[in-house]
């Protein structure tokens, strides 16, 4: 097991933000019901306070979750703001990642 040097924010979709994502055509339906597994972001590990790390990183945030839903930015709703992302989302942050699988980490730039 390895202790990772990041923090994290979990995302987890609102009933606001299914509703929305239901309006579009897709595979798939969100459904309330079952529950929305929550995305993960990794940040870092070095905070004192939530509401920075939330102000300096939510757009970013905000803005993939949509692009999951529809690329097109003009689909997207006009107010991105602090106030609607956490009325859409459930946020969770933690200072301490482990990693207990052996091979290495991987990732890829998006």
């Amino acid at each position: 097991m390895k202790l990772i040097n990041r923090g994290y924010i979990t995302v987890r979709p609102t009933h606001q933000f299914i509703d929305w994502a239901n309006t579009f055509e897709s595979e798939f339906e969100l459904d309330t019901e079952e529950g929305v597994e929550p995305n993960v972001y990794l940040i870092t590990e070095d905070f004192l306070e939530i509401e920075p790390v939330i102000e300096q990183n939510f757009k970013k945030i905000f803005k993939n979750e949509l692009s999951m839903i529809t690329e097109n930015e003009e689909d997207w709703p006009e107010d991105l703001s602090m106030d609607r992302f956490l009325a859409w989302f459930e946020i969770e942050i933690g200072s301490t990642v482990f990693d207990l699988e052996k091979s290495d980490l991987r990732g890829e730039k998006i």
